[in-house]
Formats: structure tokens, sequence, C-alpha cells
């Protein structure tokens, strides 16, 4: 500010020596000038903050790619899978209100280049636990890793295993307790998550004001929108990295991929997840470079100059400079904190925004827990990897959400519709978006036949006591334990959870390649015309690659649906509440969701998938471990169930939003204010409130609009 007061006094101090033409010559040229170097320098902006959008973007998307994995690698249950994806929202708001307050008076882009060094660290410190761990060890009978020593899977008689054999076992066993301590080491996953939270918080306030306070103002929309547009490009390749780095075994590098004994269609499989963090990393923070260059503040267009209005900042610098105004901005503090209570009560004495904000919380609700947990969907209940699941998500349901935002805001601008026309708008979208939902029900994979879980060892269906049923007649002779999951296939198709339990009494190759033979438990059942079985579980049925077909058919057109309605809803919250509370309620409902649904919503999903579970897999020195078989079917009525539930109740509130709408407005003018005053719809002219229209549709965000499936 210094600098250009000096500019302007050496400027004007020209003025009074130079003849008048010269003068008008020199005016024109610098104002020419300062518009060039603004131009320029919100350019420069835009593409530095359009990247940090697409970093952050990609690192959060890619965190719901790995959840299965985080899940497998440290042997933990949904439901704590679910208070690790919640951290990021505690990150944000940690510090949310400190941002945003003193963020202004700051040096903004250096605050958005520190978030990105931090957001950075959050993402490595995700990887780190994977250097720390030691390698990835999976349930898997011995001769299936070392074909040198031939034992029996069957163990009838522990004498028939080598002496040396059960040492070398036992001493692994307690090399895994030794290092059991890691598996804690999710802790740094949370705490990772964390950072990212913390480290994203100043880069949508801030940078958004830094564009408006010094963009043209007729291109700040624009700017906006494309910044949000490139938002939407980062979970794409998000879910794409995450189904690449899906493929690739954990240890890759640091072991021999020829002796890993499971493939990528094991439920025991882990990608390189920790490989992502570190590109996610890596881009980072190279997103946060600029930031440090930038300069604290631009040159203000030129049109802007004798406006009324000047930016966020300016305010600032001005007011703090000048001592006469000192006692009169305490006044004004004390008065705008005197203010604080009869705007809450005036925004909470809102009808229309209340149950808009509470239909907004259960349906975010719905759509955070379906998206979180979607992946883990589709693998369990379709029996797909977790690459070609994410692959799916990224390249075919995120592009049909934003496809759906844009077609919002294009019909909410090509049919100029009002506040009403809104709300309408937003309850259809959701009824058909949860109506297609339902069909989803229909449209699920029958359970695997697992002898002892699912069909009894005859054929039959099981007993209620699961556990008990897993041993048999044709395996009481064997040593087995009911804690294994090393499940193997069967010739008559039942999937087995270990070769002991199937009675297998010989093997013969290694690796992925066993065969086992002499299986009494496959020769006992009902259809067996043989008693040989191979590793790896069997495939679903054959109409299940027919029912997943339909579930992404049904899934895109619903994930579109769904998105229709954001921009309109968006629309009416921002239309049905006096201006100059706009920005309090804008802040208030940003709160709500966060706290109420981005953070609950995980965990309590993950909780109640977690009561769907067949079998839990178990950690080296006991202790319950990750879940390696779901029951489909009540997988499929809870995961789709809770979510449907949630977004019926959600549509009720949309209904009673309607409802006081169409009590409040008159024939004459639809978009009547919800307070019955002709504000900041009824009293502008229909042209000037549709161009403001068109300015919210470009510039719209809310939580998770990214993810969003």
């Amino acid at each position: 500010m210094e600098v250009s007061s000096k500019e302007n006094t050496h400027f004007f101090s020209n003025n009074t020596i130079l003849p008048e033409d010269r003068s008008s010559f020199k005016s024109e040229s610098s104002a020419s000038k300062d518009k060039e170097s603004c131009c320029g320098g919100i350019k420069i902006f835009l593409g530095a903050l359009s990247f940090v959008y697409f970093a952050k973007a990609l690192s959060g998307s890619y965190l719901k790619s790995t959840i299965t994995q985080i899940e497998r690698r440290f042997d933990i249950p949904s439901s704590l899978v679910g208070i690790i994806d919640g951290s990021f929202e505690i990150g944000n708001l940690l510090i949310i209100i400190l941002v945003s307050y003193f963020g202004a008076k700051l040096h903004r882009p250096r605050i958005i280049g520190a978030g990105c060094l931090i957001m950075s660290a959050g993402t490595f410190l995700i990887a780190m636990p994977q250097f720390f761990m030691g390698r990835y060890r999976y349930e898997r009978f011995p001769s299936t890793i070392n074909s040198t020593v031939s034992i029996s899977p069957c163990l009838q008689d522990k004498s028939q295993t080598p002496l040396s054999a059960l040492e070398k076992s036992q001493a692994k066993i307690n090399a895994g307790c030794e290092k059991e301590a890691g598996s804690s080491m999710w802790i740094y996953v949370l705490l990772g998550n964390l950072l990212r939270g913390i480290g994203e918080t100043p880069i949508q306030p801030l940078g958004i004001a830094y564009i408006d306070d010094y963009a043209v103002e007729e291109n700040a929309a624009l700017y906006i929108g494309c910044v949000q547009t490139v938002a939407i490009i980062g979970p794409i390749f998000g879910f794409l990295l995450g189904s690449l780095c899906a493929k690739l075994y954990v240890d890759i590098g640091f072991v021999d991929l020829g002796k890993v004994a499971i493939s990528p269609k094991d439920v025991q499989w882990v990608g390189a997840w920790w490989l992502g963090y570190l590109i996610a990393g890596v881009i980072s923070v190279l997103a946060g470079i600029p930031f440090w260059f930038l300069p604290k503040h631009l040159s203000e267009p030129h049109g802007r100059k004798d406006s009324s209005t000047s930016s966020e900042q300016s305010k600032f610098i001005v007011e703090e400079s000048k001592d006469q105004h000192k006692s009169y901005q305490h006044q004004a503090k004390l008065a705008e904190m005197a203010k604080f209570l009869p705007s809450l009560k005036n925004l909470f004495g809102n009808p229309v925004y209340i149950l808009y904000l509470c239909a907004s919380i259960i349906q975010f609700n719905s759509l955070i827990g379906m998206v979180t947990y979607k992946p883990k969907y589709i693998e369990q209940q379709y029996g797909q990897t977790s690459s070609k699941t994410n692959f799916v998500i990224g390249l075919i349901n995120i592009p049909a959400v934003a496809f759906g935002i844009f077609s919002g805001g294009l019909i909410m601008k090509k049919f100029r519709i009002g506040v009403l026309g809104a709300a309408k708008l937003s309850l259809g979208s959701s009824f058909f978006g949860y109506l297609l939902l339902l069909l989803l029900l229909a449209m699920g994979c029958e359970n695997s036949d697992v002898a002892g879980l699912t069909v009894s060892y005859r054929g039959a269906k099981p007993m209620r006591d699961n556990e008990q049923a897993l041993f048999s007649e044709c395996n009481l002779g064997c040593s087995c334990s009911d804690n294994d999951w090393d499940p193997i296939c069967g010739e008559n198709g039942v999937t087995y959870v270990s070769a002991c339990l199937a009675g297998c009494r010989a093997s013969n190759g290694s690796g992925k390649n066993t065969v086992f033979f002499n299986c009494s438990c496959v020769g006992t059942f009902e259809s067996s015309h043989s008693s040989s079985a191979v590793m790896g579980p069997c495939q679903k049925g054959n109409e299940c690659p027919k029912m997943f077909l339909y579930f992404l058919v049904i899934s895109v057109i619903t994930s579109y649906t769904l998105s229709v309605g954001g921009t309109p809803g968006y629309i009416l919250l921002l239309r049905c509440i006096k201006p100059h509370l706009k920005s309090f309620a804008l802040g208030i409902y940003t709160l709500a969701i966060r706290v109420l649904a981005g953070i609950p919503a995980p965990v309590y999903f993950g909780v109640a998938l977690d009561t769907t579970c067949l079998k839990w897999g178990s950690k080296r020195c006991g202790g319950r471990g990750a879940c390696r078989l779901y029951d489909s079917s009540a997988l499929r009525h809870v995961y789709l169930g809770l979510t449907l539930v949630l977004g019926t109740v959600s549509i009720f509130f949309s209904v009673a939003v309607l409802w006081v709408l169409r009590k409040r407005s008159s024939p004459q003018d639809e978009t009547l204010s919800a307070n019955g005053e002709r504000g900041a719809c009824g009293t502008k002219s229909r042209k000037d409130n549709f161009v403001n229209s068109d300015q919210l549709i470009q510039s719209t965000y809310w939580p998770e609009k990214e993810t969003r499936l």
C-alpha cells in the first residue's frame, strides 16, 4: 500500500509540470498498463488456484478409493475406517473460523501456499505406515508359500509336520506379535487426514475472495466457474489413480511378486495404496509453489477504482492505516457483536432456511455414507476387484455428476426459474433420484456358496450358528482353526474357508497354482463328482455380471438425476434469506453439513455394514480383524435401505419447503422472499435477478460435491 501511494504521489507531481495533453496521454497509458498487469496477475492466480483445486480434489477422492485397502492393510472394521474418513472434516473445522476471519488481513496467497504444504505433509503422513509396519502378511497354507516343505492341509496328526516347519511357523507368529503394534499405525492415517483437512481450509475462502476482489466484475463469475470445473476433473483422476494402484501388490518393490500367492480377486489382496498418496503429496507441493511468489495485493481493475465497492482486504488496510478511524472500528465491532444474536434469531426464525437446512443435512448424510462405501459395496456385492471398481466410479459416475451439476445450472438459466421453481426442481431431482435408487434393491447377487457359512457341507442351508457350522463330520479328524481365512474353490463350485476345513489331505504346486486333492468335504457334497480344489474363492453366479451391468446403468442415471438438483437447491438457499445475512447463513449451512453429516455419516454407515459380516478375520495375536465375507443380501438391504430411508426423510423436508414457499407466494411474483417481504427476490427486476443467478450457478460449491455419486 505504501508503494502504491508513493507511485501516486510521483504520478501527481509529474502532472503539475506536464502539459495537459501529455498528462492525459500518460494517464491513459498508465491505466492501460495497470489493467494489463492486473489481468496478467489475476490469470496467473487463477491458473495456480485451479491446480490447487485439482490437487485437493484428487487426494480427497483417492482416499475414498482406498477405503477397502486401508481396512485390509490395518485389519480394522468399517466403523473405524469411517472415523478415519471423517477426520478430514474435523481438521477443517478446527481452523475454519480463524482462517476466514484473519485471512483477509494477511498475505492470502502465501497462506494458501502454506495450506498446500500442510496438505501435502498430511498426505505423506498417511503413506508413512507402509514403511514401518513390515511386509504385509496374508493367511495362507504353508505349502502354497514354500513348495520345498510338503505338509498335508488336514493335519490329523501334528507329527506329520516337520519340527523345523512348526518351529519356523511359531517363530513367524512370534515375530508378528512383536510387530503387532504396527496394526495401530492406522492412527497415522487418521492424523494425516486430519492434517489434510487443516491444510485445505484456506484454499476455498481465501482463493475465491481473492479472485472476487481483483478480477473485473463481469469476469469474476466466469473465473470462479473455471476453478470449480477443474475441481470436478480432480476426482476422475483420483479414482483412476486408485484403480492403477489397486492392481499393484502392496509390497511391490520389496518382495518377489512371483511368490505372492494371492490375486487381485482375493478378498485379502491389498494394492499399493500408499503409492497414490506419495503421488498426491508431490502434486500438492507443486501446486503450492506459485503462491509463494504472488503479491499480497494486485492493482484493482480500472472499473472498480472509483466504485463504492472495494476489496475485503483493502478495507482492512485502509481503515487500519488511519488513526482517526480506530475508535470508530472499535464501536463498529461492538455493534457487530451486538447484532450477532439478533441475526442468529432472524436466520433461525426463517422457516424456509431451517427446513432446507434440515433437508440438506439428512440428504448429505445419505449421499456421503453412500459415496464412502460404494467401492466396498461393488466389491462385495458383485465380486469385482478394487481396481475395476475405482475405474468404473472414476470414468462413469463422476462425469455423470459433473454433467448433472452443469445441467441444473443450465436449466435454471434457460427457463429463467425463480425461487419456487428452484424448489420444485430440487424436490423433483431428489424424488426421482431416490426412486431410481430403489430399483437397485432388485439388482443384487446371491450369496456365494461358502461351506459352513452360506450353505452346509452337504449343500443345504446352514445352521444359524455360523461358527459352529464350519466344522462337519468330513473335517472332524483334522486339526483346523475356525479363525483362518484361506479360501479354496472345490470342483463342485463351493468355496471352503480353508483347505483344512475342506478335509484336503494332499496338495501339489505352489503359490497361486496350488491344487488340493483327496478333499473329503468336497467329495461328500451332493453334486460332487471329484474331491479336488484350487486356490482362491469360487466366482459368483452366472447372473452376477449381468446384474452388475444393470447396476452401472441405473447408478449413472441416479447420479445424474440427484446432481441436477444441487444448483437449484443452492440458489433457493441464497434467494430466500435477507441479503445482509447471506454470508452468515452460508457459514452456518456449511458448518452444519460438516458437523452433522460429514463427520458422523461414514461412522454409522460403517457400523451398520459391520453387522452384515459373516466371517471376520483374526489378528496374529488374537482379536478381530477386518471382515472377510459379507452376507450379500443383508449388505444390499442395509446399504441401500439406510440411504433410501435418509433420502425419503429429506424429501419430506423438501416438500415442507415447497409448501411454505407456496403459502408465502403470490400469483404475481413467485419469487417472493421467505420472510414475507419483497427483499432479495421480489424487489429486483427480473433481468437483474437472473443475471445474479447465472453468477451463482457458476460459483456454486458445497461439501463433497466432487465425490457425490
